[in-house]
Formats: C-alpha cells, sequence, structure tokens
C-alpha cells in the first residue's frame, strides 16, 4: 500500500502542478475558454462571464496548491476531498464537451415568445491551455481529455480513500518523493518543451524545505499552503501584466504567420452520383472524376444521389482567420505581411475595453517608427465610428484595419498589445505595461 501511495502522489501531484502552471502562464487564455463554457448557447451560465478571470485564475491556483499538497502531505483531508472534486468536476466537463451535439438546439424566450438557437459546442476543453498544441501539433480531443480525467481518478481514489495513512513528510518521505516529482516534472518539461515550471516546481520545494527546518507542524503546513499560494499568484500576476512567459500560439515571437498560411490544405474529396439505365432499370454508382452518363439519353440520374467520399483530410491554419480589412472593405492582409518595411501592429482588441494609459508612450513610439520608415497600423474588432471616436481623443497617428476579435484575442494578451512583423514574421510583442522605446523595438529586428 506504501508503494501504491507513493506512486499516487507522485502522478497526481506533478500533474496537477504542470497543468496549474500551463494555465498560470495564460490565465486570460484561460478565461476565454472559460467565457465560451459559460456563453448561454453552451452551459447557459452568461452571468459567470464577466467573472471568467477570477474564476481562471482560482482554478488554476487550486491545481497548483493541491498538487504540491500531495507531494509534501500537507493537510490531506481537505487536500484529497478539493482533489476528488476538482477532479469529478473536470471530468464531467470534458464529457460534456465530447458529448456536445454540434446540430443540437436550445430554446429562450425573445419577447415571450419561444425560439429555437442553435447549440455552441466547445470543441477543445483547454486543459493545457495552447501548450499542446504549440509543443506537439495538436491539442487533447474532447474524448481524449475525458479519458485522461478518468485515469487521473483511478490515481485520486487511493489518495482520497487511504488520506489517514499520509501524513506530512518526514525527510526521508521527501528524499523519495520529491526527487521523483521532480524527474516527473522535468519529463512535462521537455514534452511541452518549457523547463520554467522545473525551476518553479524547484524553487517552491527548496521554500518549503526552508520553512519545515524552521516551523514546527502544524504550523509548518499551513504556511507552506501559503508559500504555494504566494508564489503562484505572483507567477500569475507576472503573466497578466507582462503576457505569458512562454507563448504557445501560431502568432509568437519567431513564427511567420506567411509560412502557416502556406500550410494549408482543401481537403480531398471523392464525388459519387448514381444514374438508372431505362432500359434495363439497373442503377449504378459513378465516380465523377471519370466518364459517366451524365448527357447519356439512356440514363437517368436518381434524385439525391450524391455521395462524398473524403480521401485525404484537408490541413486548416492556425492563422487562417488573420484577415485585416481598411475602412472601405479592402483586404489588407497581403499588404501589411508582404511589407517590404518593417509592420508594427497597435492591437485594441475592443475599443471599449481598450486602456489609454499607455497611449502617450504608444504614440511616442509610432512616431520614431513612422519617422524611421515602418509601417504603423492599428488592429480592431469594434466600429468604425467608436474607433474614430479612441483615435482622435488618444491622438493615434495611424490607420485602423479590422480583424475578427477572437483572432486579436489570439495574437496578443493586451489590449492595447504591439506586434512587430516583418515580412510577415513576428519578430517583438509587448503588452500595455512594458511598451518599449524605439531603439529596444528596433532592436529584436537585428
Amino acid at each position: 500500500m506504501r508503494i501504491l501511495l507513493l506512486i499516487c502522489r507522485v502522478l497526481v501531484g506533478a500533474t496537477f502542478v504542470i497543468s496549474g502552471l500551463i494555465k498560470a502562464n495564460d490565465p486570460l487564455g484561460f478565461s476565454y475558454k472559460l467565457e465560451e463554457y459559460f456563453a448561454e448557447s453552451a452551459l447557459g451560465l452568461p452571468g459567470l462571464e464577466p467573472y471568467a478571470l477570477p474564476l481562471a485564475m482560482l482554478a488554476c491556483l487550486a491545481e497548483v496548491v493541491l498538487g504540491f499538497a500531495v507531494l509534501v502531505g500537507g493537510r490531506m483531508k481537505l487536500a484529497t476531498w478539493s482533489l476528488l472534486a476538482l477532479t469529478l468536476f473536470f471530468g464531467w466537463l470534458t464529457a460534456y464537451t465530447a458529448t456536445c451535439d454540434p446540430m443540437g438546439k436550445y430554446e429562450v424566450l425573445v419577447n415571450g415568445v419561444a425560439e429555437q438557437r442553435d447549440v455552441t459546442c466547445v470543441t477543445d476543453c483547454g486543459c493545457f491551455g495552447d501548450a499542446m498544441k504549440g509543443s506537439l501539433g495538436r491539442s487533447l480531443t474532447p474524448w481524449e481529455s475525458f479519458a485522461k480525467d478518468m485515469v487521473l481518478l483511478v490515481f485520486v481514489l487511493p489518495l482520497f480513500l487511504f488520506r489517514k495513512r499520509i501524513k506530512f513528510n518526514t525527510w526521508g518521505d521527501d528524499l523519495v518523493l520529491l526527487s521523483l516529482a521532480l524527474l516527473l516534472m522535468a519529463f512535462y518539461c521537455w514534452v511541452f518543451s518549457w523547463w520554467f515550471p522545473l525551476l518553479f516546481t524547484a524553487a517552491v520545494l527548496a521554500g518549503y524545505l526552508l520553512i519545515k527546518w524552521l516551523v514546527e507542524e502544524p504550523k509548518g503546513e499551513w504556511i507552506t499552503a501559503v508559500w504555494v499560494a504566494v508564489a503562484g499568484l505572483l507567477f500569475m500576476w507576472y503573466s497578466l501584466a507582462y503576457m505569458p512567459l512562454r507563448d504557445y500560439r501560431p502568432y509568437a515571437v519567431g513564427k511567420s504567420i506567411v509560412a502557416q498560411r502556406l500550410e494549408a490544405k482543401p481537403p480531398v474529396n471523392r464525388t459519387f452520383v448514381s444514374y438508372r439505365n431505362k432500359i434495363t432499370g439497373e442503377v449504378k454508382e459513378f465516380n465523377t472524376a471519370e466518364p459517366y452518363p451524365w448527357d447519356d439519353p439512356d440514363f437517368e440520374n436518381v434524385p439525391n444521389s450524391t455521395r462524398v467520399e473524403e480521401v485525404e483530410p484537408g490541413i486548416a491554419s492556425q492563422v487562417q482567420d488573420f484577415i485585416l480589412y481598411n475602412v472601405d472593405g479592402e483586404d489588407y492582409t497581403d499588404t501589411v505581411l508582404t511589407a517590404s518595411s518593417p509592420v508594427l501592429l497597435v492591437v485594441a482588441k475592443t475599443i471599449g475595453d481598450t486602456r489609454t494609459s499607455c497611449q502617450p508612450a504608444i504614440n511616442t513610439l509610432v512616431k520614431a517608427a513612422q519617422q524611421a520608415g515602418w509601417k504603423v497600423y492599428g488592429l480592431t474588432s469594434s466600429s468604425y465610428d467608436e474607433t474614430e471616436d479612441f483615435r482622435h481623443a488618444n491622438q493615434n497617428m495611424f490607420e485602423y484595419l479590422t480583424c475578427d476579435e477572437v483572432t486579436l484575442k489570439t495574437v496578443v494578451r493586451s489590449n492595447p498589445g504591439l506586434v512587430l512583423l516583418q515580412q510577415g514574421t513576428v519578430r517583438g510583442k509587448w503588452g500595455c505595461n512594458n511598451v518599449p522605446a524605439f531603439p529596444k523595438a528596433a532592436k529584436v529586428l537585428q
């Protein structure tokens, strides 16, 4: 039993810590995923949408704190009850995601009249943020996510059932448990091609060992919990204030938007249609890529007999929605991506939510960039009138282009944010809190 509990503690603890840190790296992105779930057409909880960010941060923090609690054996009754509840909740959520019917309808009352609307299915649970897509090429499917949660539940249950046998670690327990946990964390970091979680875990565990050495139980357990929570909150604060440490999105620094657009391939399909021989009455299916009797008077088409067979699935580009339009509706995407000079994009996702505190710094950078021959454009999803009012109020001396709001959320996790392109490749990204001076921005092009 001791070996079983040790295995469960290492697997559950390290998995919760890495999952929490991956999401804590981009709490704003996780909040966007929660907003998808809270939408009226999904779970029907639109009242929770304004609280998506604090709820996202709470979930991230809970995973990190509970993961460390399992590893050090702190407050196991509270920790295991919380772990079980969290695992069951995520299992239910991934099951809901996997079983959602994209053709489903839900009913709403509009002026007292019942109206049928389309259900919105969340296709990606966001279990590891954008990390799996950015490092392994794809996210877990909803059923894969559900299977992952059920496997995790198998390891959580022994911890819950035999929680009384787990005490605050002895120094011998620490030597074995923490060494194995760090090895598993190193494996996870290798999978996600990001080593910060291992450094974070090592630093937190070092603080725990110091607390344990200086403070006796049971105070040591509570002080350890506070230490882990503070470390997690500081990490999330930094990610919110200065954008994620590790950017897994297709618009990360170094990514070529042009190259990613070229990766897209349409699916290869084969179409079949049936014709009836008027003389014999025989019905035969024909491949439309080969000769078939569409103009033969001895044959007639069988109504509704067309069948499409997928031969080769297409490849969707992750940047396929990066489409920019000017005020006249002209497509400016290629103009921006193929410009010979650097292009500075000032992203104001939605004008109503755009912070104005950094506008003077942005205007200073824009003026120097334009003098150096750079092209400067604003990007927004808001209306022309709203954008023009904002532009004049903040003295933005550049043209705004429109783009899809979801795309702009993906491009940069700051409103406003700055993206520097060079022939379609992202060379630099900055948030409102760290708008660079022109020499610093220009240095990334060297």
